[in-house]
């Protein structure tokens, strides 16, 4: 079975990050090695990271120019096959995620799998609006993010550092560039990631938006694109009434 090193980033989040350290330390798949990148945090992050010190191969925890180079020093440390981010709040699915990834096939450049959502309070909000595709590659992400990055394992050998000119977005181009060298991406059928909502793309959601319509002309070209959005704006309205709908 593969080593696979999951990163996880934080920076005072006290109230979500032992929620992530279990998810990651309780795998059933016991090849893993497990990296926390923090931000200097001094709200009780750190203290409770440190309970968890002898579970984890690295902790690293000093000031950064934001999540994208917090990522990078992350993937600066990795020796692992493959590598998964796991950031404060998220979660990986259940005990068994890994170890059934990994069983359903052998030496993928890329597994994938399903996001189920939940709230500040911890409540399930169901699967993503963005189903993961039956099949991905790197023209996927046309119509929008269908995978989140929670929810991808990636062959090391075939990744970058993220591209700190993105501040909201850098991992759609992250894993659109991976994507293009991937010659066997594998679609695991299950969910494999549970994702706190929120974020700092959400927080910047105008900025973000931005970012992304840019990485998505870079790929797929200026005209696509817009014609492209407008397929995603038409949906996103269809998604809004069905929705109205059903709650009226």
């Amino acid at each position: 079975m593969p080593k696979l090193t999951v990163i996880t980033i934080v920076y005072n989040n006290v109230q979500d990050i032992e929620r992530t350290i279990k998810s990651v330390i309780n795998q059933t798949h016991k090849d893993i090695e497990y990296i926390i990148i923090d931000g200097a945090s001094n709200d009780g992050t750190l203290e409770v990271i440190e309970k968890y010190r002898e579970h984890t191969t690295k902790i690293v925890s000093e000031k950064d120019k934001g999540i994208y180079d917090a990522m990078n020093k992350g993937l600066a440390l990795a020796t692992g096959d493959y590598v998964l981010f796991m950031n404060s709040g998220d979660e990986i699915y259940d005990e068994q995620t890994v170890e059934d990834i990994f069983a359903t096939a052998n030496g993928a450049d890329i597994y994938y799998g399903e996001t189920e959502m939940y709230n500040d309070n911890w409540e399930s909000l169901g699967r993503r609006r963005h189903e993961a595709p039956e099949n991905f590659s790197w023209t996927s992400f046309k119509f929008g993010m269908s995978i989140s990055h929670q929810a991808i394992y990636i062959r090391r050998s075939i990744l970058t550092p993220y591209d700190l000119k993105y501040k909201y977005s850098s991992d759609i181009d992250w894993i659109i560039k991976a994507a293009k060298k991937s010659s066997n991406i594998v679609n695991v059928h299950r969910y494999v990631a549970k994702y706190l909502v929120g974020g700092m793309s959400k927080k910047k959601h105008r900025e973000s938006l931005k970012e992304r319509f840019q990485i998505f002309t870079k790929y797929y070209g200026l005209i696509p694109n817009i014609f492209n959005h407008a397929i995603i704006a038409f949906n996103l309205g269809f998604y809004f009434l069905k929705n109205r709908r059903t709650n009226d």
